[in-house]
């Protein structure tokens, strides 16, 4: 069995736990951890777990809110952090004290339990890397920060069951925003975040029958609005709006794994 549950998704911290489960085995993997460790310590008990639960840390990318206290939770709780070399690099190469693992485009992680494998996103970032997760029965995408679907992006989407998929903002309500010019080139370009537009069109891209969830994730607080995102992803998969979920900054999502 595969589950996942997303502990907050915004610019103020991101962090998803993805569970699997075989036979008696269970692993459980960070992906981010963009969050304080107190933080990170109170989000992991609303999911009834600690931080001694947590097998693995994988971190797609070195900006602040997605890497945050992990390096002091690999290094005080011996917890393995895969990142790629680029992301370790942009760091500035610091000692994770032995529990550093480099990851790679399309090199699988065994987990025991389930499988993670990481594949190359467009985004501005040194080598930013998402995930695909599977049991065997079941696949997970988790694609939280990128500018656009490159093929190879909408290669490993493909089948997937449940898809946390960025859908950070709404182009018009970004173009009318404070943000500066530059900021918005920035956030609105190839390298930047998608908007809810470009994420409908990788639905639509790898719909199939048996995607039965999807989690709307990393929304700007000033340029989206929960409804806009899911009356979006909603339309791209003739869903009804609600049956997108929305992941939210400060609760994140309930134990996702029972609808797929």
């Amino acid at each position: 069995m595969l589950r996942f549950k997303n502990l907050g998704s915004g610019s103020t911290g991101n962090a998803t736990v993805v569970e699997g489960r075989s036979g008696t085995q269970v692993a459980r993997l960070l992906v981010d951890c963009g969050l304080g460790i107190r933080q990170l310590q109170a989000r992991l008990a609303q999911a009834a777990l600690g931080i001694e639960d947590l097998d693995a840390l994988f971190i797609t990318h070195e900006h602040s809110d997605h890497i945050g206290c992990a390096r002091a939770v690999a290094t005080r709780f011996r917890i393995p952090v895969w990142m790629s070399q680029g992301t370790y690099l942009a760091l500035g190469e610091p000692d994770f004290d032995g529990m550093l693992r480099i990851a790679h485009d399309m090199e699988p992680l065994d987990l025991g339990a389930f499988g993670a494998l990481p594949f190359a996103v467009p985004h501005d970032a040194r080598e930013p890397l998402q995930l695909r997760c599977s049991d065997g029965a079941t696949h997970v995408g988790i694609v939280t920060d990128l500018g656009h679907a490159s093929e190879h992006v909408l290669q490993q989407l493909q089948g997937c069951h449940a898809l946390m998929i960025e859908a950070n903002h709404d182009p018009e309500l970004l173009q009318n925003s404070s943000y500066p010019l530059f900021l918005k080139r920035r956030v609105g370009g190839l390298y930047g975040h998608l908007a809810n537009t470009a994420t409908a069109g990788i639905l639509q891209a790898v719909r199939h029958p048996g995607l039965r969830c999807v989690v709307a994730a990393h929304l700007s607080a000033r340029n989206n609005v929960p409804a806009l995102a899911q009356q979006a992803l909603g339309a791209a998969l003739d869903w009804p709006a609600e049956a997108i979920q929305v992941a939210s900054p400060t609760t994140g999502t309930a134990w996702m794994g029972e609808a797929f």
